[in-house]
């Protein structure tokens, strides 16, 4: 059983915009998995990274409101550091990719969790952690 999920800001996209791409209910699954996660007791991590990345599309208090629904003892906010944000700079160059989808991968490594993204760039970054879509796991 998985203990630690790290959703891509995609992810909570979808769940918070009830997002569908044609006949996909997108949203649905999130949530789906959202309440998984948290029937399970499983730790649901997300970063500073994830935050910025939010913040380009909502206010404070709709970020908020996002992560409101998971129970503070079962979110895990992460810092990104240095260490981490090289890294990404080099595999994002080795594998041509966006610095950010390597940096996101690399703190979901870091912290043993598994990535939730549908985004394909992760593809690339299979190698470094376990990458599973919503769907694939409800």
């Amino acid at each position: 059983m998985i203990n630690k999920y790290y959703f891509d800001t995609c992810i909570w996209i979808d769940y918070f915009e009830g997002r569908k791409d044609n006949i996909r209910p997108l949203g649905d699954w999130a949530f789906d998995l959202i309440k998984k996660i948290i029937r399970e007791e499983a730790i649901l991590v997300y970063s500073d990274l994830v935050e910025e990345e939010l913040s380009e599309k909502y206010t404070r208090e709709q970020i908020k409101e996002i992560f409101s629904i998971i129970p503070t003892q079962i979110l895990l906010k992460l810092s990104t550091s240095k260490a981490q944000l090289l890294e990404a700079i080099k595999t994002a160059r080795a594998l041509n990719i966006p610095v950010k989808d390597a940096l996101h991968a690399i703190i979901a490594r870091d912290n043993a969790s598994l990535l939730v993204t549908r985004d394909k760039h992760f593809q690339e970054l299979s190698k470094l952690v376990e990458i599973k879509k919503p769907e694939e796991l409800i």
